[in-house]
């Protein structure tokens, strides 16, 4: 692919990706500005590639997930480092109650952050209109027991959000 073709290539995938890529990443983060730069920076990523992989909607799935991994595991560490700061400059630390909200975005978001983080991108990626086969490649499953995978993954969803709703 030339450069030039290349470029109208990259400008009408990320016209009609992009959109796709950040709400599935900000249904997964839900912190939107995060959402905002992991897409973008797949995007990034793509185009210093310089050219178009096979399907470049995977492409750009697996590295935005694989951003968004990094990122936790990051932001994961500085809070663990930044706790232990606290406790030992307090002598004690108390974590703050969980907000309790009649809002059902809130509760869906409590569900899905009860559930492993493969049944949330599972989840996430199917509600996004991602085929089975494209679930499998981007995630690095079977094909074959995605169908298993996502009945589960709705299961725990399902018995997640109504013991939150019972709860209140």
């Amino acid at each position: 692919m030339k450069s030039g073709e290349f470029g109208g290539a990259f400008e009408e995938l990320f016209d009609r990706e992009f959109p796709r890529l950040f709400r599935y990443l900000d249904r997964l983060s839900g912190e939107p500005d995060l959402a905002a730069d992991l897409a973008q920076e797949a995007f990034i990523r793509l185009h210093r590639r310089g050219a178009m992989p096979q399907r470049p909607d995977l492409w750009l799935v697996t590295v935005a997930l694989n951003l968004f991994r990094n990122a936790r595991s990051t932001a994961s560490r500085r809070s663990r480092l930044l706790t232990l700061w606290r406790a030992r400059e307090t002598d004690r630390f108390e974590p703050a109650p969980p907000e309790e909200s009649d809002d059902p975005s809130a509760q869906v978001r409590s569900a899905m952050s009860q559930l492993s983080p493969r049944e949330r991108e599972l989840l996430l990626l199917r509600a996004e209109g991602y085929s089975y086969r494209d679930l499998a490649s981007a995630l690095k499953l079977n094909e074959a027991s995605i169908g298993t995978l996502l009945a589960r993954a709705r299961q725990a969803f399902r018995h997640a959000y109504e013991s939150s709703d019972a709860s209140r």
